[in-house]
């Protein structure tokens, strides 16, 4: 059997047994979808949103990319933002980093010239990297270095969502969504909070909406 047919295989059975299970499953399912979560993580097969924090479908909205980024021109992630706070008004939007991250890693070494468009997009970890420069280098182990920059990564992506105008206009009109930062172990299943911004917290005045003329 082929590893894409075992797929539909595990879906028809899935299906049945949900269906045995609640019959009237699939029919709330399609109705429509009211998540309090947006996730933004990373594109890593071994951390599936879902699975890891015990969420049934329809609880949490999601965007991943390679090394949950939130980048101002990636219109991708900024039209998945701007629907899960203007349209369905999340309550909360969690970007998830995770530890061993095969983007995060790249981005310590020199660009491969194997792979243009990759560079392009690790050119903004890079960043963060040299605007921590000092502490990471500090740090002696290589894989220690990697992890400190999952951190730093995931509350500098947190930082980047208080500035744009989709949430500063949100918190300014129904007092949401929180942000808030998490980091995943793949050795222990565990995640760990590094930030949260509620609505309102300070942003520096460069990155501040300006008001409105009445």
């Amino acid at each position: 059997m082929k590893s894409h047919e075992k797929l539909l295989l595990e879906n028809k059975a899935w299906a049945e047994e949900i269906r045995h299970r609640e019959p009237d499953y699939f029919e709330r399912l399609a109705a429509d979808q009211k998540p309090k979560f947006l996730w933004i993580g990373c594109s890593d097969s071994r951390v599936p949103a879902d699975i890891i924090v015990n969420a049934e479908p329809g609880e949490i909205f999601a965007h991943r990319n390679i090394a949950n980024q939130v980048i101002a021109t990636d219109f991708n992630c900024l039209s998945v933002i701007q629907y899960a706070v203007q349209v369905l008004r999340v309550e909360h939007v969690i970007v998830c980093g995770h530890y061993n991250c095969g983007g995060v890693r790249a981005s310590l070494s020199p660009q491969s010239p194997d792979l243009s468009l990759l560079n392009k997009w690790l050119m903004h970890l890079k960043d963060i990297y040299r605007m921590h420069r000092h502490e990471i280098d500090a740090i002696e182990s290589i894989k220690d270095k990697a992890d400190r920059l999952v951190e730093l990564n995931v509350i500098e992506q947190v930082r980047r969502l208080s500035h744009l105008s989709i949430v500063q206009t949100a918190w300014a009109t129904y007092q949401a969504p929180m942000l808030h930062g998490w980091v995943y172990a793949l050795d222990d299943g565990i995640l760990q909070q590094l930030i949260t911004l509620p609505a309102n917290s300070d942003i520096d005045v460069i990155y501040q909406q300006l008001e409105t003329p009445a």
